[in-house]
């Protein structure tokens, strides 16, 4: 592997920081945000609140921290979250929705992570004291183990519509959301306008190394800096951290445009090659999965071959694989794959 070039596939999470990234991070003023006087996370949290169209907004240190703040923000141990069965607060954050928030779940199934209000009303708990509380809807946009698929805005806001009419709120897990707004070309505030909470990621397809945030009414951000603290992500001259989300809300999102793209002619190139099957129309944002035929083995042993070319990717099932375009990933670096994949399949 010395001095192979490597094509890294495995998530937009393995991204760098640029050169000038790093620069804005030396550079950056800072002070104790515990305190509340770091003057780039300041910024960058008005800035959050601006572009999602809410009240305020508070720098996290993770994802998981954001989603878990504002899970534990809306409800109360016994409470009920209704979301998709494949969200990723369920899947991938360890029960910590459960475990620490105390929250049950009310899972619902859906094409590629999107359910319909009709579902969030047929969940609804009935009053009694039978029953856990149904307190909040959890929408992901992107959708992660949907393969980044986008929920059509009038959707979001039937669910909206939905929970307010049954006193719920709507928390949106939007860590990919900057994804979403560049490829359907909606802006980011719209999609929040039908969410009381909205969490975005820094660290994924925007390049920064750290960092998540939440947005929503002064109010509920209070009660979500409250519980940062008490999960232990109170951070102190945290601005070093939040010049680079900054850079990247400057610099990184038109960009996201030629991630989608590569991943488009990725799949393009899979769907014509033997021994795998994916669908591009499914291919809306930097996700790709396919699934790789019995016949040629399994997606472990797909990935291992790959990985001995110089391209990385993940197993997410016996038969199936995941690919992510991201800022280190070129248009060159797509040739590569292609042609890796080429010379792996007729090999076997």
């Amino acid at each position: 592997m010395t001095g192979q070039h490597v094509v890294d596939l495995r998530s937009d999470t393995v991204t760098r920081p640029t050169p000038a990234m790093r620069r804005a991070i030396a550079e950056a003023e800072v002070g104790d945000d515990v305190l509340g006087d770091d003057p780039t996370v300041n910024r960058l949290q008005e800035r959050v609140a601006e572009l999602l169209g809410k009240e305020a907004a508070l720098f996290v240190p993770s994802g998981s921290m954001a989603n878990l703040t504002a899970i534990r923000a809306w409800t109360e141990p016994g409470d009920e979250i209704i979301a998709h069965a494949d969200s990723h607060f369920y899947q991938y954050e360890v029960g910590a929705a459960f475990a620490v928030a105390g929250c049950s779940a009310r899972l619902l199934s859906g094409r590629r992570g999107i359910f319909a209000a009709d579902q969030v009303r047929a969940a609804v708990r009935p009053a009694g004291s039978h029953f856990p509380r149904s307190r909040l809807v959890v929408i992901e946009n992107t959708h992660n183990r949907g393969g980044g698929a986008i929920w059509p805005l009038e959707e979001v806001a039937a669910v909206q519509s939905t929970a307010d009419e049954f006193g719920l709120s709507v928390h949106m897990d939007g860590a990919r959301l900057m994804n979403a707004s560049v490829a359907s070309r909606h802006a980011p505030s719209e999609y929040a306008a039908y969410a009381d909470t909205v969490s975005m990621c820094f660290s994924k397809g925007l390049g920064a190394p750290v960092g998540s945030a939440v947005a929503g009414t002064a109010e509920i951000i209070r009660r979500v800096h409250r519980f940062r603290k008490m999960f232990g992500g109170g951070m102190r001259q945290a601005g070093i951290l939040a010049a680079a989300a900054l850079y990247a809300l400057d610099h990184h999102v038109e960009r996201l445009a030629e991630d989608h793209a590569n991943a488009s002619r990725l799949v393009a190139a899979l769907a014509q090659m033997p021994g795998i099957s994916t669908d591009p129309d499914d291919v809306e944002t930097n996700i790709v999965f396919f699934n790789v035929e019995e016949s040629f083995g399994t997606a472990q042993g797909l990935c291992d071959a790959m990985h001995d070319r110089g391209v990385w990717m993940l197993p997410e099932a016996r038969q199936r694989v995941r690919a992510v375009t991201h800022l280190d990933v070129s248009a060159d670096d797509i040739d590569r794959a292609i042609a890796a994949f080429q010379d792996v399949l007729r090999a076997r």
